[in-house]
């Protein structure tokens, strides 16, 4: 997701042949020193982590389920020479607890204290932007942030470049070993504001027993999913049969964009004006509406991600639309108790033949412009969770972003179509932030019924324009 620049689209064909190629590499012993040039994919995708926000409750049970398992290396960076307290803000999932674990090794140096707090993501997000908003001190030094905080965050002006801290410590941390596209996913008029970490998409999770149980094909279009759905209601042991996350107004938009790319269609018009509320929107929001139907009914807003992977561990649910970083959690015995049953796919097509549900995403790391803390320590100590060899260890864990490292997640190869045949990323334009928040506002009247799908979409048309005008994205 992201600001008034066009995203590097054939950085990221190139990408999903780099990643692609790195997924069939992902048996070898040891990661190839160097990447051969690849050609681009035929299908426009690109990048991180949607993640989503659920109770405390959830997330606290999520944190202590989806711990780091991988070693921690240590943190070879001097001690500053007065002491000194960085404080880091993220939500948690395997890899990104990895990381915080990590940065958390920091702290053994001397006069140097690193905490870590890992919320959910909504409370992320309004934590930051009421902290970065106001103008003084920031009380985070190092902030987790997906490709949309990216954008809004850095085109308001409070994120800190980073350029030349890049260019200074590129040659001890191989940052060029980091995929170009990633970089140029943090990049807003030529400042790069964060340090890319993982690579994350939307598949399909489902488990096997009930699939042969029932005769069921795995789904390729959404059409399968809700047939598949109204056999498996007569399943006793099932809360609901399928889960996508439609628990906030935030996850209605994240799958809509998905939507209504495989109908076609975008968010807005070469001159910033709504495409949305096009006939191809329609359509999306409207199979929207006949899966969360068909699949959900009246308990689609209990189930936000962390929720329904929890329901997907304890067999409450058959299979669920899921993050691919949740791979390495769905086949541990210790975390999920249908583990043995669980299988993977690519997202399913919303529209027959069009692009797969599943849009791209980075997670980053970034510094706040407005810390107190020297910008060179912080991010030594960011480099230091994200340095290669921790990296090879993250990668057991979710998608890594460097080149010479393979991809060791169990559902490796369907993440990766879905990234070659998915939707792709929000682009990076300023403008999308407040088709986002429009959106946000208007699909879920669709998913109660309240609005037809015109009338919600026309509805955030207006939110939309209103906004845009008002900061001279529309004249």
């Amino acid at each position: 997701m992201n600001a008034k620049f066009t995203y590097p689209r054939l950085q990221i064909l190139v990408a999903i042949g780099v990643l692609l190629l790195l997924a069939a590499c992902a048996q070898t012993a040891a990661p190839a020193a160097t990447q051969p040039t690849i050609a681009p994919a035929a299908t426009v995708a690109q990048p991180t982590s949607a993640p989503q926000a659920t109770s405390a409750t959830v997330k606290a049970t999520k944190e202590a389920a989806a711990g780091s398992s991988a070693t921690v290396g240590t943190c070879n960076i001097d001690p500053p020479t007065s002491p000194t307290t960085i404080n880091m803000l993220g939500w948690p999932f395997s890899i990104m607890n990895f990381y915080a674990d990590t940065m958390k090794e920091c702290g053994q140096v001397k006069n140097l204290t690193v905490n870590v707090q890992m919320l959910d993501f909504t409370a992320v997000d309004d934590s930051v932007r009421l902290a970065l908003s106001g103008g003084g001190a920031s009380p985070y030094d190092i902030v987790h942030g997906s490709n949309p905080e990216m954008i809004e965050f850095g085109s308001q002006g409070w994120l800190l470049p980073l350029n030349d801290l890049i260019e200074k410590y590129k040659t001890q941390y191989q940052l060029d070993d980091i995929m170009p596209e990633a970089w140029a996913g943090a990049t807003i008029d030529g400042k790069i504001y964060g340090i890319p970490v993982d690579l994350n998409t939307l598949h399909l999770f489902y488990r096997e027993d009930l699939f042969s149980k029932y005769n069921l094909k795995v789904p390729t279009t959404y059409d399968e999913v809700i047939a598949n759905c109204k056999a498996l209601k007569a399943d006793p042991d099932l809360d609901i049969p399928f889960a996508m996350d439609v628990s906030a107004g935030w996850a209605w938009e994240i799958e809509f964009f998905s939507f209504i790319r495989s109908f076609g269609g975008d968010y807005l018009n070469p001159d910033n004006t709504p495409a949305f509320n096009s006939p191809a929107g329609v359509a999306a929001a409207t199979k929207m509406k006949e899966v969360v139907d068909a699949c959900m009914g009246g308990k689609a807003g209990n189930y936000g991600y962390e929720a329904y992977e929890a329901a997907m561990g304890n067999g409450s649910i058959a299979f669920t639309q899921d993050w691919a970083n949740a791979g390495s959690l769905a086949i541990d015995p210790k975390k999920w108790a249908t583990a043995g049953s669980i299988k993977f796919a690519p997202g399913a097509a919303p529209n027959p033949g069009g692009k797969l549900d599943g849009s791209s995403w980075f997670d980053y790391y970034y510094i706040p412009k407005n810390t107190k803390v020297d910008p060179d320590l912080i991010f030594r100590v960011i480099m230091e969770a994200a340095k290669a060899e921790n990296m090879q260890q993250a990668a057991k864990l979710g998608f890594i972003t460097r080149k010479s490292i393979p991809q060791q997640m169990p559902n490796s190869k369907e993440a990766l179509e879905t990234i070659q045949r998915g939707s792709g990323a929000y682009p990076t334009n300023r403008a999308i932030t407040l088709a986002q928040a429009a959106l946000g506002n208007w699909l879920p009247f669709v998913g109660d019924g309240s609005k037809t799908p015109k009338e919600a979409l026309d509805g955030a048309a207006a939110e939309y324009i209103e906004q845009a005008k008002k900061q001279g994205f529309i004249k």
